[in-house]
C-alpha cells in the first residue's frame, strides 16, 4: 500500500522508497537519517510542518482510541458481571454489618450489667501490723536472739540485756519486803501489848483509890495525919492518870493495825509493789514478743546500750493483713461496706484473692498528710482526690497465698448491692489485738511475794507459863 504523501518512482532511482512520516521518524530516531545532506536540508521545512500535523493528529486519534476502549471496556464488565457475584457481595456486606452491630450490642449490654456495676484500681496497696519492738529499762545488750525474716511466737525471747544491775535490786527489794512483814507483826503485838497494860494500871488505879477512901475519913478521928491523906490522893491521882496513858497507848497501837492483817498492813504492801516493780523490771532484761509473726528491721547489735523505748525490732503478723484501695472521689458514689472485692497481686499472677469492704477512711491522704495543701491559696488547681477505702482479706487464701506488707495489687469492686453503709454506725465490741505476754511477769512476782510473806510470818501467840512445882 503506497502511502498518501508517496508520488510515483522512477525505475532507475535506486535510494529506499520514502517511509510515511510515523515510521519515518521512528526509522530515523533509531538508525540515523541516511539520505543526503542536500535532500535532509530541502526537506527539512516540508517534513517539519507534515510531521507536526501528523503527530498531533495520531496523538489525538490515540488518546479518542484510548477513551473508547475504556468505555468499551466498562460496558464489557458490567454486562460481564455475574448475579451471584452480586448477591454475595450483598452477604458479606451485611455480615460485616452484622457483626459490627453485634459487637457494638454487646459492649453495650457489658457496660450496663458488667462495667457499670464494678469500680477498680491499681492503686492498691497490702498493709498490716508493724509491732514495734522495744526495751522498757535501760541496759546493755547481751543477746539478740531472732535475725529478719525469722518466724517468732508469742512471749518469745527476742534480746536479753545485762541483768546485774536489775537483779541487785531485786534482792534489795526482797529484803525490805521481809522486814516490812516483820514491822507489821511488831506493830500488832505492840497492840496487844498496850491492851495488857489496861489492866495493870487500872488494878492500880483501883487499889490507890481504896486506900485514899479508907484514910479519908480518919482523918476527921485524927487516926491518921493530913499529910497521909494527900499522899493517898495523889498516888490516887497518878494511878487514873496513868490509866488513861495506858489507854490512849492501846487506842493508838490499835489505829495502826487494826483492820488489816499483815499482807494488807500498808508497809507490806508498799515493800510489796517495789519487790513487784523490781522482779519485772529483772524481767524484762529479756525483751519478748507480744505476738506470734515474722522479724523485720532489726536495728540492735550485741554490746549496744540502749535507753528505755528505744526502736530495737520490728514484728509484723503476716496472717493479719489487709488491702487499702485508693480510690478517686468520682468512684466513691457506689462503694458500700460489705461489697465483695477480687484482687489480684503481681507476686502471684494466676491467683485471685477474695475479700470485701470493711470502711472507708475519714478522710483523703492529702488531709492526713504531714504538709496539706494549702487550697485557699490564689494558685489553685484542682486535682482529683483520693479515699482510702479498707478492704479485709479471706483468711484462707492469705494463708494458702502469703502476702508481704507493701505489695501493690489490683482491686475489682462489685458495687451490684448498694444497700450496705457508707460509714460505719456501731462502735468496735471487742479489742482490736490483744496480748497476755506480760501478765506473766505479773502472776510471777506475786508468787513470789506470796513466798516470802509466809516465810517471815511468825507464830505470836503467847505460850503459856509452865505449872510451879507444888502449886
Amino acid at each position: 500500500m503506497t502511502p498518501e504523501n508517496e508520488g510515483p518512482r522512477d525505475a532507475n532511482d535506486d535510494t529506499p522508497p520514502p517511509q510515511p512520516y510515523k515510521y519515518r521518524y521512528k526509522y530515523l530516531h533509531k538508525y540515523g537519517d541516511a539520505s543526503p545532506r542536500g535532500e535532509r536540508d530541502d526537506d527539512t521545512d516540508d517534513e517539519k510542518n507534515d510531521g507536526k500535523g501528523e503527530d498531533e493528529n495520531a496523538r489525538k486519534d490515540g488518546e479518542q482510541g484510548k477513551e473508547e476502549k475504556k468505555e468499551d471496556g466498562k460496558k464489557d464488565d458490567d454486562k460481564k458481571e455475574d448475579p451471584k457475584a452480586k448477591r454475595k457481595k450483598v452477604i458479606v456486606l451485611s455480615v460485616i454489618a452484622a457483626v459490627f452491630i453485634l459487637a457494638g450490642l454487646t459492649w453495650l449490654l457489658l457496660y450496663i450489667f458488667v462495667f457499670s456495676q464494678r469500680e477498680t484500681t491499681d492503686d492498691a496497696y497490702v498493709k498490716g501490723d508493724m509491732v514495734t519492738i522495744s526495751s522498757r529499762v535501760a541496759g546493755t545488750v547481751v543477746e539478740v536472739a531472732v535475725e529478719e525474716t525469722d518466724r517468732v511466737h508469742a512471749g518469745q525471747v527476742l534480746i536479753r540485756l545485762d541483768p546485774v544491775d536489775a537483779r541487785v535490786s531485786l534482792m534489795n527489794a526482797e529484803g525490805q519486803l521481809a522486814q516490812a512483814v516483820r514491822e507489821a507483826q511488831a506493830r500488832m503485838q505492840q497492840a496487844n501489848q498496850a491492851d495488857a497494860a489496861i489492866p495493870q494500871r487500872r488494878a492500880q488505879y483501883e487499889q490507890a483509890r481504896d486506900e485514899y477512901n479508907r484514910r479519908h475519913p480518919l482523918l476527921e478521928r485524927r487516926a491518921v495525919s493530913a499529910e497521909e491523906v494527900d499522899t493517898g490522893r495523889r498516888q490516887m491521882q497518878q494511878a487514873l492518870a496513868a490509866l488513861q496513858a495506858a489507854e490512849r497507848e492501846a487506842a493508838a497501837a490499835h489505829a495502826q493495825v487494826d483492820g488489816t492483817t499483815v499482807e494488807d498492813y500498808p508497809a507490806v504492801i508498799q515493800a510489796r509493789a517495789q519487790f513487784r516493780n523490781a522482779w519485772v523490771n529483772n524481767g524484762r532484761n529479756a525483751i519478748v514478743s507480744p505476738i506470734e509473726g515474722y522479724a523485720a528491721r532489726r536495728q540492735v547489735q550485741v554490746g549496744q546500750r540502749i535507753q528505755p523505748g528505744q526502736d530495737l525490732l520490728t514484728v509484723v503478723p503476716l496472717q493479719d493483713l489487709w488491702v487499702d484501695a485508693n480510690f478517686k472521689e468520682t468512684q466513691l458514689e457506689h462503694i458500700r461496706i460489705g461489697q465483695p472485692v477480687k484482687i489480684s497481686t503481681d507476686m502471684y499472677s494466676d491467683v485471685e484473692y477474695h475479700g470485701k469492704v470493711v470502711g472507708l477512711n475519714a478522710g483523703t491522704g492529702s488531709a492526713f498528710s504531714l504538709l496539706p495543701a494549702e487550697n485557699a491559696t490564689g494558685n489553685w488547681i484542682k486535682v482529683v482526690q483520693r479515699l482510702p477505702v479498707r478492704i479485709a482479706l479471706d483468711a484462707e487464701d492469705l494463708r494458702r497465698h502469703p502476702l508481704r506488707v507493701g505489695l501493690s495489687t489490683d482491686v475489682n469492686v462489685d458495687t451490684h448491692d448498694r444497700d450496705g453503709k457508707v460509714l460505719a454506725e456501731t462502735p468496735r465490741t471487742k479489742p482490736l489485738a490483744v496480748t497476755n505476754v506480760y501478765e506473766r511477769e505479773m502472776g510471777e512476782a506475786d508468787q513470789r511475794a506470796e513466798e516470802i510473806i509466809k516465810a517471815n510470818t511468825v507464830d505470836a501467840t503467847p505460850k503459856p507459863l509452865p505449872a510451879r512445882r507444888g502449886a
